[in-house]
């Protein structure tokens, strides 16, 4: 039996010492959405064979994740299964992306069935254009962006310290009200996983900034490293009545993400039109299809997802 345990703070450093050193890109493995999303998804991990593994649960169907390890995760993933039926469980594996399903259909070819669901693609971006906005493509990006500054010279922006964790709580409160994010499903689990991670902001290991006019936050974003080479996004709220405040913000903080991260990760649309928009209109250089990867012999229409 896998000697599951609860992911905490604590576990920062084993966890990360696994994902900062795999070449996933998934905003799945940030472990600031492992844990300040646990409260939903109730995940877990261990340490098998020197594969690091996690199990959760959604829609209450036990699902897992592809081992991050080096190696072969053959027999890894052979105790997963045998888990998963332990607890009378379908084995699946959710979050699997298109990279993954390779690795996956090359180690166990014909044994699973991948169904994908675009809502959950990530958006991937240069850091170096997020950051720059060269070029004819960002044009409208460049105009939005000087308008904010004409219309406020006097902005500004400052990284996120603990000074600013309650400006950034009453800005969420705010935009929350605006949005009726409580009378959400799916906002409302956000918010708490949002004030989760300002609550435990240098503890996760967060790093983000905030944009002022007139001494009145009006934006604030934050993140932290997937692995070495992406940064992942993972918030980014504005008051929305302020015209070119995402803009600003977005383009703020990517000027200040460390240049040894060559990729930005800006997280899943979930399916909202305008979100897709938006997030398109940044010209993503990758977007990063996942996969749910169930087991061929098991009755596929009996799960949920």
């Amino acid at each position: 039996m896998i000697d599951f345990k609860e992911i905490t703070l604590e576990d920062k450093e084993i966890i990360t010492s696994y994902t900062q050193h795999s070449n996933r890109k998934n905003c799945d493995l940030s472990f600031s959405n492992l844990c300040s999303w646990r409260f939903l998804y109730h995940t877990q991990f261990a340490i098998i064979n020197d594969f690091l593994v996690f199990r959760f649960w959604a829609e209450n169907e036990l699902a897992y994740m592809m081992p991050i390890g080096d190696g072969n995760p053959y027999d890894v993933i052979e105790l997963l299964i045998e888990d998963a039926h332990l607890h009378n469980h379908h084995f699946c594996m959710l979050g699997v992306s298109m990279f993954m399903k390779q690795d996956l259909e090359a180690i166990m070819p014909e044994r699973f069935i991948f169904t994908e669901n675009r809502d959950y693609a990530d958006y991937i971006y240069l850091r170096s254009e997020l950051s720059s906005l060269v070029g004819k493509k960002f044009q409208a990006k460049r105009n939005h962006i000087n308008k904010f500054r004409n219309t406020y010279p006097n902005y500004s922006y400052s990284s996120i310290t603990p000074d600013h964790i309650q400006a950034c709580m009453e800005l969420e409160a705010k935009w929350c009200a605006a949005n009726n994010c409580d009378q959400q499903e799916g906002t409302g689990h956000e918010r708490k996983a949002l004030i989760y991670a300002l609550n435990h902001f240098e503890k996760i290991g967060l790093t983000g900034g905030v944009l002022y006019i007139d001494n009145q936050i009006v934006a604030f974003t934050f993140g932290m490293p997937i692995n070495q080479d992406v940064f992942g996004i993972h918030v980014e709220k504005a008051d929305t009545s302020i015209d070119g405040a995402y803009a600003m913000i977005n383009h703020e903080f990517a000027k200040r993400i460390p240049e040894k991260y060559t990729y930005i990760n800006r997280e899943e649309d979930l399916g909202v039109e305008g979100l897709r928009k938006a997030k398109l209109s940044y010209q993503p250089v990758l977007i990063l299809e996942k996969y749910i990867a169930c087991l061929k012999e098991q009755p596929i229409n009996m799960i949920k997802w």
